[in-house]
């Protein structure tokens, strides 16, 4: 009974974490259909994607805090959707009056959803991260992955590389979250490749519903590569070391081991 009441309280707060990107969705979806004579649609996705984020502090769903990590994830999706869209990765196809060299602003909103859903999810779960690696050994990691999706098209990938570099880095560290004051533990890796894969489903969703495409899906329709995966893994590697490091540097470590190499960030 304890757990079927832990189950349904973890998938409860679990949907309460996802209203971003469920706005988004639904924005995706209504858009499809709803149109407003003069106003395009990726502008109409930006005007209510806007909305929904000042809903979400007016309604106390996010603190100022967490808007401040939504901004940042904003700016880091932008610019790496206009290198990509340069590089020809995929395409916006149509107009809007608030796109920037091919790249509408509302997508920076994408990323933005990934960083509340994971801001809101720490807080709503009491999220722990033990066994958390030293500092600078996290945020080099953090870099590299960020250059690599720049830097592939120029010099190779090296994802692969980064991967296991990212065992052998956090192999130890552990993520507890709270149900009813009972506590859960999960290797953080397995719940990086587990958000990434639902991340994954999200973007077949996306495609799907137009809100961007890959040069295979430009004439009908079809499943994104499974490969992109391990895009997604990394991007989710990238939003929580950097949530976690914020939370470091406003709060500390609230717990050393004796050797002081590892501890907690919550």
């Amino acid at each position: 009974m304890t757990f079927v009441r832990n189950l349904l309280q973890f998938g409860w707060l679990q949907a309460l974490s996802c209203i971003f990107p469920v706005i988004i969705f639904g924005t995706l979806g209504l858009t499809k259909v709803v149109h407003i004579p003069g106003l395009p649609r990726y502008d109409l996705i930006l005007i209510i994607c806007v909305l929904a984020q000042i809903g979400m502090i007016v309604f106390k769903l996010e603190t100022l805090d967490e808007l401040k990590v939504i901004c940042m994830f904003h700016i880091i999706g932008l610019c790496l959707e206009l290198f990509k869209v340069h590089m020809g990765s995929w395409v916006y196809p149509e107009q809007a009056w608030t796109k920037i060299y091919g790249v509408p602003l509302y997508s920076g909103f994408m990323y933005a959803s990934v960083a509340s859903y994971i801001c809101q999810a720490w807080r709503r779960l009491q999220l722990e991260m033990v066994g958390w690696p030293r500092g600078w050994l996290t945020v080099l990691i953090c870099a590299a992955i960020y250059l690599n999706f720049f830097t592939h098209h120029f010099i190779g990938d090296y994802r692969w590389w980064l991967t296991a570099l990212l065992f052998l880095i956090f192999f130890r560290t552990r993520v507890h979250y709270t149900l009813h004051s009972q506590t859960y533990r999960m290797p953080l890796m397995l719940s990086f490749v587990l958000i990434g894969f639902f991340i994954w489903i999200a973007e077949n969703i996306s495609t799907f519903l137009g809100a961007w495409r890959y040069p295979d899906q430009e004439y009908k329709w079809q499943l994104v590569h499974i490969g992109k995966i391990s895009s997604w893994f990394l991007l989710v590697v990238i939003s929580i070391i950097i949530v976690a490091q914020l939370k470091h540097v406003k709060t500390g470590l609230t717990r050393h081991k004796s050797d002081g190499n590892e501890g907690t960030v919550s």
